[in-house]
């Protein structure tokens, strides 16, 4: 049986950030399935298409980031959300990752180095399913 791709959604206000993140995720082999300008179309988008990955932009119209994350993770406490920022600060990545969020990635990082964040943040998420799946 041939493995699915991973279906991912992208939410980010800024277009060519919403590029870039679309050409890593489908160089990893993964399917972008939807792509949100803002926090509102992120979240119909999520109740719609219930993707293994969603890419997470704090700063967004209508609603923002972190507030999207709640609601995701009120949806499916399980579910895999990575946080795309400008923003280094302590306080907020904290408040991302006590809310569920997977892992926090600075915008400004190189694209080898998003690859290497996003892609290692499916291996340790695939990791945890199993290890749940085998107990």
């Amino acid at each position: 049986m041939e493995k699915r791709k991973a279906r991912i959604l992208i939410a980010e206000d800024e277009a060519h950030i919403r590029s870039l993140i679309r050409l890593i995720v489908t160089t990893l082999g993964a399917e972008v399935i939807a792509e949100a300008p803002d926090g509102e179309s992120a979240l119909s988008l999520y109740r719609q298409h219930k993707p293994d990955m969603v890419i997470l932009d704090i700063n967004m119209p209508k609603l923002d980031g972190i507030t999207v994350l709640k609601q995701i993770m009120a949806i499916d406490p399980q579910a895999l959300v990575v946080m795309l920022t400008s923003l280094n600060a302590l306080d907020v990545v904290k408040e991302c990752i006590d809310s569920g969020a997977w892992n926090y990635i600075l915008k400004n990082t190189s694209a080898e180095e998003l690859h290497r964040a996003i892609s290692a943040t499916w291996g340790d998420y695939m990791a945890v399913i199993r290890e749940r799946k085998s107990s």
